[in-house]
């Protein structure tokens, strides 16, 4: 949320009193100030979001250890069970650099689809 507020404060009140003089009303200055402002905040943490999806332990390892029959056995307990409860340092190894590559792939079409909805003030053509 201190991101988010960072972001709001970061946008020039300039704007806002040009689209109101241009007669826009609250959602017009909403989709065409505030959002495109704010994608790259936006980005940012989706970007964040999304590691720390992948990411997810301490919830299921600190209420259920996996659950009965495995039912909150997230990929990260799956990996800290091998690793540290059955000593299985290789395997784990295998399944933190198959998580990496997870991560990186999705982080990567992230990137790649943010040059269409991700404004920077400083690029021009967009």
């Amino acid at each position: 949320m201190v991101i988010y507020l960072a972001g709001l404060q970061g946008i020039p009140t300039e704007l806002y009193e040009a689209a109101e003089l241009d007669g826009a009303g609250k959602w017009a200055k909403f989709w065409a100030i505030t959002i495109p402002m704010m994608s790259p905040v936006i980005f940012f943490n989706l970007v964040m979001g999304v590691i720390g999806s992948f990411q997810t332990f301490t919830q299921a390892y600190i209420m259920t250890s996996g659950g009965p029959q495995n039912a909150s056995l997230f990929y990260i307990l799956y990996l800290y069970q091998r690793a540290f409860q059955e000593l299985r340092m290789g395997y784990a190894s295998a399944l933190a650099w198959i998580l990496f590559l997870v991560i990186l792939i999705c982080t990567i079409i992230i990137f790649k689809t943010s040059a269409g909805w991700v404004y920077y003030e400083g690029i021009r053509g967009r």
